[in-house]
């Protein structure tokens, strides 16, 4: 029969949405280099970024929207399945590198310092745990307050540990065919995904110190604030799940858009606990130290 299917592998159909993702990501790049020139573009630049930014938001929910109806019309054969567990496996090990960069960047700030590295009050460029210079200036600058790893950041993470074994208890009850197990855990999940993300947000209002000045504060900053990012966005990727959970979209034995989702909340959870150790807990261990 001519046009039959005969293969187990998904041929896409003409879609507007990839160009549209690539022309809004190069709008929203553009905008933000332009915003770093306000003399010069002035209000321009934000209105470059902002529409760009509506039209990746625009390409998510329409090309998430595609792949929705694609897996329930039946074109996610096991062999399609597989592919896309290799190709969410593959994203996942690119955020775990894109981790390691704060990481490295952190610890190379702490023990190896360099010109760029030094105490904005003094100039002088030491380690975190001596004395490198004249100066008793570190990577910790003198006098600055960290925050307590024992108080919220250890809430934090109680938080999210225990948002790991609720994401869990739903993929076990889906798998078993208990759809109100897997509606009660997604629900607790988000829940504890939205207090983590409000206990944090509090934490930054409440810090001893700001973005920049620092090489420290910096690194904080930007570690602790791109993971609280991935923990809004597994937060909506839960919270979409539980809406398809609803609509009965998910059966025992096909259930990707929900493994995906639990993977990314697992990657999350295992970020954390490396940040709170590294940065919460030697970090400060070094201030004290210091």
């Amino acid at each position: 029969m001519a046009g039959k299917v005969n293969h187990d592998y998904h041929i896409l159909e003409p879609d507007i949405w990839p160009i549209v993702g690539s022309f809004s990501a190069l709008t929203f790049t553009s905008g933000l280099v332009l915003s770093l020139y306000p003399d010069v573009f002035g209000s321009s630049a934000g209105i470059v970024m902002w529409a760009g930014l509506a039209g990746l938001i625009a390409t998510f929910f329409m090309w998430f929207k595609n792949i929705v109806v694609e897996a329930q019309r039946g074109d996610h054969t096991p062999v399609v399945q597989l592919h896309m567990r290799y190709g969410m496996i593959l994203f996942i090990a690119s955020e775990v590198m894109f981790f390691v960069g704060w990481f490295w960047a952190f610890f190379d700030f702490a023990l190896f310092p360099t010109p760029l590295t030094y105490d904005a009050a003094t100039g002088a460029t030491t380690s975190l745990f001596g004395e490198a210079g004249a100066a008793a200036a570190s990577f910790i600058p003198e006098g600055l307050e960290v925050l307590d790893p024992f108080a919220l950041p250890l809430l934090n993470t109680l938080i999210l540990l225990c948002s790991g074994t609720t994401v869990t208890w739903a993929h076990h009850s889906l798998i078993h065919g208990d759809r109100e197990g897997l509606k009660q855990g997604l629900w607790a999940t988000i829940a504890l995904g939205v207090l983590f993300s409000a206990i944090q947000a509090y934490e930054y209002a409440a810090a001893p110190f700001g973005f920049g000045g620092n090489t420290y504060s910096s690194a904080f900053y930007m570690a602790t604030g791109f993971h609280g990012f991935h923990v809004i966005v597994g937060t909506i990727f839960l919270a979409v799940c539980l809406f398809r959970a609803y609509k009965g979209h998910f059966t025992p034995r096909q259930h990707f858009g929900f493994e995906a989702a639990a993977w990314y909340w697992h990657f999350v959870d295992v970020v954390w606990l490396f940040l709170f150790v590294a940065i919460y807990v030697w970090g400060g261990w070094g201030a004290e130290y210091h």
